[in-house]
């Protein structure tokens, strides 16, 4: 499938983990190449991504890429990029809520989790380490309560002693109405602002550069990308990498191949 693009550039949206990048952190060579060659020809490609901003941003550089605009902590902090700031970008827009409740009432079910705060500026609180990529150095290990204390953007928990669907039953329980959520990796639970998500942050983007929703592309693996997937689907193409969940690949419009046969590369291609 080709779609004519050629006079006319596209807003491409692009997950990093599990679809940008391989789970032992490389990037494919055909995946840097179709990047590259989408920006040269003047489509907009950019990231969406959970990850902080603090490590996101590096991905760029891995890419060669310097969009306007790059979407953060699942839609939390959208970064715009600015030569005079701290890595060439600063945050444009952040959303914030207060975590204590829903911090409280995820303890209460879930006694041995491991519970970090994402603040507006990127810096984390945690109470046990979370090694992962996707959160910034920013950061310091706290007493619980200390994470009650301050506007989050982004609350991440992790339950190592659940498997992902005992996970997803707790979390079912638990009601979070308040805030919108995404199960991320195993065992594993963003929180974001209620009604935030990486689809609204898009369509911030989409409208501010001009861009009309025909002419939108996201591609992403995971639960956190439903909502980007079908926001993009729906006037445009969203796109699921062929190893998502059910759930995910039932959100996009098509499917690609998965991350380990380079299936974004695949996709890109097409434009």
């Amino acid at each position: 499938m080709t779609f004519d693009v050629t006079t006319e550039p596209w807003l491409v949206a692009l997950d990093i983990d599990g679809t940008t990048m391989h789970e032992d952190g490389s990037i494919s060579q055909a995946v840097i190449d179709e990047v590259a060659r989408l920006a040269a020809a003047g489509h907009e490609v950019m990231l969406a991504t959970g990850r902080s901003a603090a490590a996101a941003l590096p991905v760029l550089d891995r890419l060669g890429i310097s969009p306007r605009y790059v979407v953060c902590s699942n839609g939390a902090i959208t970064m715009h990029r600015d030569a005079t700031a701290p890595m060439g970008y600063r945050r444009e827009w952040v959303e914030t809520f207060d975590p204590s409740d829903v911090l409280t009432s995820i303890r209460a079910h879930l006694g041995s989790a491991r519970f970090a705060v994402e603040d507006e500026h990127g810096f984390y609180r945690y109470t046990e380490p979370i090694p992962d990529a996707t959160i910034g150095m920013d950061s310091e290990r706290v007493d619980f309560d200390e994470l009650l204390k301050h506007q989050a953007t982004r609350v991440v928990v992790i339950s190592p002693d659940h498997d992902m669907e005992e996970f997803l039953h707790v979390v079912e329980r638990m009601g979070l109405n308040r805030v919108s959520y995404a199960i991320g990796w195993t065992a594993w639970l963003d929180i974001a602002p209620d009604g935030v998500n990486k689809s609204t942050a898009m369509e911030r983007v989409r409208v501010a550069m001009g861009v009309p929703r025909e002419r939108v592309m996201a591609v992403g693996d995971g639960r956190n990308d439903i909502d980007m997937l079908q926001w993009a689907a729906e006037f445009g193409r969203g796109v699921a990498m062929g190893e998502s969940p059910g759930d995910v690949l039932a959100a996009g419009s098509e499917i690609t191949g998965n991350v380990t046969i380079d299936g974004l590369a695949t996709v890109l291609r097409t434009l």
